[in-house]
């Protein structure tokens, strides 16, 4: 006789319940930082590493870099977040943040959503680098000054 096992259905990556709430989860990166993102419903309320948003970044500019998916797609104040990030500066990092959001939103609902971060580009992950510091050279391409003589 064979066995009858009964499965679960499956959940969708990046979801998962506590406490009877849904949270979606995502990472983003941009330069060496990677971001952590969670979310779930909730008033706005943003935190990173423990601290308030408007606290960890140092600009209104990065603030505004970080926020700009719930920007476009109006869902600004529909989700809390908490993030947890790391690597690179505050400018890489609030990037990360930017990118983990717009991918946490893709998994609460991409049908409706990835088409105003896609036109924004937000989507496509930023993949510039640093370029690496050569040897004979100060910098990356940087030479010494030339002398004729």
């Amino acid at each position: 006789m064979a066995k009858t096992t009964q499965t679960t259905p499956k959940q969708a990556k990046g979801i998962s319940q506590t406490k009877g709430e849904a949270v979606y989860y995502a990472t983003g990166k941009r330069k060496t930082s990677a971001a952590r993102v969670f979310l779930r419903p909730g008033k706005g309320n943003l935190v990173v590493n423990g601290m308030p948003l408007e606290k960890y970044l140092p600009t209104p500019t990065s603030i505004t870099k970080a926020l700009s998916p719930f920007a476009v797609t109006e869902t600004k104040g529909m989700y809390d977040a908490n993030i947890t990030v790391s690597g690179g500066g505050k400018i890489g990092q609030a990037g990360a943040i930017a990118h983990g959001i717009t991918r946490a939103l893709l998994v609460i609902d991409s049908d409706k959503l990835r088409a105003p971060l896609k036109k924004a580009g937000m989507v496509t992950r930023d993949d510039r680098m640093v370029e690496r510091k050569k040897y004979g050279l100060h910098k990356a391409r940087k030479r010494g000054q030339y002398s004729k003589r």
